[in-house]
C-alpha cells in the first residue's frame, strides 16, 4: 500500500523537501530581478527625461517577455519536464544578465552624441525583456510544481511558503537599486547610468551556478492530480481547460492582479517623493546622525532626503527605493503569515477578503489622506502577498495533466502588468500619483469577486475535494 503524502511527501512516502527547498531558490531570483525593474522607472525619468508614462515601457517589455514566452515555456516544459525547463529558463536569464554590460556601454555614449537616448533605452528595454523570457520558464514551471510535491491539501500553503522567498528577493533587489541606480559620486553627479550593469551582470553569474546544480540535482516529474478527468481517453474533445470556469476567471484575476500589483510596485518612487506630506527636519537629523556612525551601512543611510521646492525637506529618490525595501518587508510577513492562514482558512475566502481589503486601502490612497495614505501603500504590499500564488492553485486546480499548459495561460496573463501601468502612469500625469490609485483599486475589486465566487466556479463540491481542501486545512 502506498504510503500516505504529507506537506513535503509524494505517494510512495519520499521525502522531497530538499526538491521544494531548491525549486524555492528560482522564487528568490525573479524577485530580486522583479525588484530591480520595479525601482528602475524613476532612474530613466530622470536621466532620460522621460514622463511616468514613458518609463512605465519598463514594465511593458518586461511583462512582454512572460507573454511571448509563457506558451512556448508550457510546451517545452511538456516535452522537457520540470528539470529540463528549469535548466533552460536559467540559462536565458544569464544572458539577459550579460547583456546588460553592452547596454550600460551603449547608454555612456548618450553624453557624447554618438547614439540617442531612446536608442540608449531600447537597450536597455532588450535585456529586461529577454530576463523576463527566461523568467517565464521558471514561473511556468515552479508555481505549478510546488503544488504537487507532497499531498494536495497543502497545494496553498507550498505555494505560498516558496513564493515567500520572491518577498525575500523583493526585498533586497530595491536595495540594490537604490546603490547602482541612484547613487551619486562626491560631487553630487549621478552615477546610475555608470553601474546599472553590476546587479546584472551578478545575477548572471548565480543563475550559471543554479542551472550547474539542477543539472545533478533529482527533481522528479510529478503530475497534477487529475479531479475533474479530462485526461481519461474517453473524455469528450470540448472537455478541456476552457470548459473549466475557475480556470478562465484565474487568468483574468491574474492579468488585473498582476497590472495593480506593477502597478504599485513601479510607481512607488513617484509616489513616496511627490504625495507624501513634508518630512520633519527632526527625521533628516536623526538620520544624518545614523550615517555619521553607521560604519558600513553609512553610505546606504546618506542621501535619504533632499530639499523640495517649497524649502520642506522631502524624499529622495534614494530615500523612496531605499523604501521600497521597506514595503516589501510588509510584502514578505503577508506571506509567511498567509501560509499560517492558509492552513486553517479556505483559499478562496483568503484571496476574497485580501482583494477587498486592497481595493478599499487604494482608494484610501485615492483620497489624500495625508499619512494615512502613505501608510496605506505599505499596507497594500500586505495585502497583495499571497494574491499571485493563491490565484495560480486556485486556477490549476483538479486540471490534471493539463495544469503545465493552463500554467502557461496563466503566467501569460501576467501580461496585465505591461499594459495597465501605463493607464495608470496617464491618469497620474494628468493629474497626480493619488489620483492614479483609482486603477489598482478595480483591479483588486475583480480579485474579490473571483475568490468570493471560486466553489460556484470551480463547483468543487463535486468533487471529493472541499474548497476547504485546497487551503490545506
Amino acid at each position: 500500500m502506498a504510503e500516505s503524502k504529507g506537506m513535503f511527501r509524494i505517494e510512495n512516502g519520499r521525502s522531497v523537501a530538499f526538491t521544494f527547498a531548491l525549486v524555492s531558490s528560482l522564487f528568490l531570483l525573479w524577485g530580486f530581478c522583479n525588484g530591480l525593474i520595479d525601482v528602475m522607472d524613476k532612474h530613466f525619468q530622470d536621466e532620460l527625461g522621460l514622463t511616468r508614462a514613458q518609463s512605465a515601457w519598463v514594465q511593458f517589455a518586461h511583462y512582454l517577455g512572460y507573454f511571448l514566452m509563457a506558451m512556448p515555456a508550457g510546451w517545452l516544459a511538456g516535452r522537457l519536464g520540470y528539470k529540463g525547463g528549469i535548466i533552460a529558463g536559467l540559462l536565458i536569464v544569464a544572458l539577459g544578465g550579460l547583456w546588460f554590460i553592452p547596454a550600460t556601454t551603449i547608454s555612456n555614449r548618450v553624453q557624447t552624441g554618438e547614439v540617442s537616448a531612446n536608442m540608449a533605452f531600447l537597450a536597455f528595454l532588450a535585456g529586461v525583456c529577454l530576463i523576463a523570457t527566461g523568467l517565464t520558464f521558471l514561473e511556468t514551471i515552479a508555481n505549478p510544481y510546488t503544488t504537487v510535491l507532497g499531498d494536495p491539501r497543502f497545494a496553498a500553503t507550498r505555494i505560498n511558503l516558496a513564493q515567500s522567498c520572491n518577498g525575500i528577493g523583493w526585498i533586497f533587489g530595491p536595495i540594490a537599486g537604490s546603490i547602482f541606480f541612484y547613487s551619486v559620486d562626491s560631487a553630487g553627479r549621478s552615477t546610475g547610468s555608470q553601474t546599472l550593469w553590476i546587479p546584472y551582470a551578478g545575477i548572471a553569474g548565480v543563475v550559471v551556478v543554479l542551472a550547474i546544480i539542477f543539472y545533478f540535482a533529482n527533481v522528479p516529474d510529478i503530475k497534477v492530480e487529475d479531479e475533474y478527468h479530462i485526461d481519461d481517453a474517453a473524455a469528450p474533445a470540448a472537455h478541456s481547460i476552457w470548459a473549466h470556469p475557475h480556470f478562465v476567471m484565474a487568468v483574468a484575476a491574474q492579468f488585473l492582479y498582476v497590472a495593480a500589483q506593477a502597478g504599485i510596485f513601479s510607481f512607488f518612487i513617484n509616489y513616496m517623493t511627490a504625495e507624501t506630506p513634508p518630512i520633519p527636519a527632526a527625521w533628516q537629523s536623526a538620520v544624518d546622525g545614523l550615517a555619521a556612525n553607521a560604519g558600513l551601512l553609512s553610505d546606504w543611510l546618506k542621501g535619504w532626503f533632499v530639499a523640495a521646492q517649497s524649502g520642506a525637506v522631502a524624499l529622495s529618490d534614494k530615500g523612496a527605493s531605499n523604501l521600497a525595501s521597506i514595503g516589501f518587508v510588509f510584502f514578505l510577513a503577508g506571506r509567511f503569515s498567509g501560509a499560517l492562514i492558509l492552513k486553517r482558512y479556505p483559499a478562496h475566502a483568503v484571496l476574497g477578503v485580501y482583494g477587498a481589503t486592497n481595493a478599499a486601502l487604494a482608494l484610501l490612497v485615492f483620497a489624500k489622506f495625508g499619512w494615512v495614505s502613505v501608510g496605506c501603500v505599505f499596507l497594500s504590499y500586505f495585502f497583495m502577498s499571497i494574491m499571485f500564488p493563491t490565484i495560480f492553485a486556485l486556477g490549476i486546480f483538479g486540471l490534471g495533466g493539463r495544469a503545465k499548459r493552463a500554467s502557461s495561460f496563466i503566467v501569460m496573463a501576467i501580461m496585465g502588468g505591461a499594459i495597465l501601468p501605463k493607464l495608470m502612469g496617464y491618469v497620474a500625469d494628468s493629474y497626480d500619483m493619488s489620483r492614479g490609485f483609482i486603477v489598482p483599486a478595480a483591479c483588486f475589486a475583480f480579485v474579490a469577486v473571483y475568490g468570493f465566487n471560486w466553489p460556484r466556479l470551480s463547483r468543487a463540491e463535486l468533487s471529493h475535494a472541499r474548497p476547504a481542501d485546497v487551503a490545506g486545512r
